[in-house]
């Protein structure tokens, strides 16, 4: 009998270690599961590549990295700077860079080329590409070039585009190769621009000028558009979610705290002085705060303008067809 009792206590100790080795088990296995998903949800790296080398008109990125918001969104973002030599839009296309800034008329060009980009959030509603103009040589309409020097850059869209709304024919057409000398030395002559940037210039040249906006010709794309790949954004849709919101309220931010944010991206272009990115920050407010944004939000885009832009390089022959503008774009990652 006492045998008999011995065994049962020594199967039910048994029965106890093995329950508890099983819970044990569990519970590092649950334990390992929970510290691998909680690693993964961490930090995730993605890279923005910049339209150009890095100026005020990328201070949404610059004031959401400087503010934390990347990184409280679980983002750990380098920012790349473009250039001449750098595309973003082949370097996120190839998947060296997750995100992209480029101007609308870029990646309505890109999806013509076979590369199937989606379009996020613009930071400027409108361009800031103009002609320039000696002070008192300025024009009301277009076609008052004619007679005149126009300094352009060869094959630029908005060139072509007027062309075709203008009888431009006796423009003395000549290559605008960066440099103003020619500009400066002939009061006649005109000269592609961007309002934001060569007025500075030429007021420390001493030189008064004028600038007329392409977009009164009716030739208006978004510019420093944010964009993935259609196939990034259908298999990262909370990554895309979360960069998006960081990089629309990095520009409200911008708004009021530019110049302390200037200096840190001229931690990343030192060629350019406080003093151009001021001028830069100031002459692009209307841009990006005004138009459609002032109502809807920085970011905000619509279909009418994607469908303009689409139709009016089709009628330049510059696309091989047309496609639908919601394909292109998409406001689902914006919160008015």
């Amino acid at each position: 009998m006492e045998v008999l009792m011995r065994v049962k206590y020594l199967l039910v100790g048994m029965v106890l270690v093995l329950v508890l080795a099983a819970c044990g088990s569990t519970e590092s296995s649950s334990s390992t599961t929970e510290g691998s998903e909680s690693t993964e949800e961490e930090v995730k790296d993605v890279k923005v590549v910049l339209n150009w080398f890095a100026k005020a008109q990328h201070g949404g990125v610059y004031a959401a990295r400087e503010n934390g918001l990347f990184e409280e969104s679980g983002l750990n973002v380098t920012i790349e700077p473009g250039g001449p030599q750098v595309s973003s839009i082949n370097m996120v296309a190839s998947g060296k860079a997750e995100f992209g800034l480029a101007h609308a008329d870029q990646i309505v060009n890109a999806r013509n080329e076979g590369i199937e980009l989606v379009a996020l959030a613009s930071a400027m509603q409108g361009s800031p590409q103009a002609f320039m103009f000696h002070k008192g040589k300025g024009i009301e309409d277009f076609d008052e070039l004619n007679g005149r020097k126009v300094f352009v850059q060869p094959g630029i869209v908005y060139w072509e585009y007027l062309k075709t709304q203008y009888d431009l024919s006796k423009v003395e057409e000549l290559a605008h190769t960066g440099q103003h000398g020619n500009f400066i030395a002939d009061e006649n002559s005109v000269t592609q621009a961007f309002v934001t940037s060569e007025p500075y210039f030429m007021e420390l040249d001493g030189v008064e000028v004028e600038t007329k906006l392409i977009s009164d010709a009716g030739y208006d794309p978004y510019n420093i558009v944010l964009y993935v790949t259609k196939d990034y954004l259908e298999e990262n849709k909370e990554t895309v979610k979360a960069f998006t919101t960081a990089f629309v309220e990095g520009w409200n931010l911008y708004k009021d705290s530019y110049e302390d944010i200037n200096k840190v991206i001229q931690e990343d272009n030192p060629d350019i002085e406080l003093e151009s990115l001021k001028f830069e920050a100031e002459a692009q407010s209307e841009f990006v705060y005004g138009g459609d944004a002032a109502e809807h939000g920085v970011g905000y885009m619509t279909e009418e303008r994607w469908a303009t832009l689409i139709d009016q390089l089709n009628e330049l022959k510059i696309l091989e067809e047309t496609f639908d503008a919601k394909d292109i774009f998409t406001t689902e990652f914006l919160t008015e």
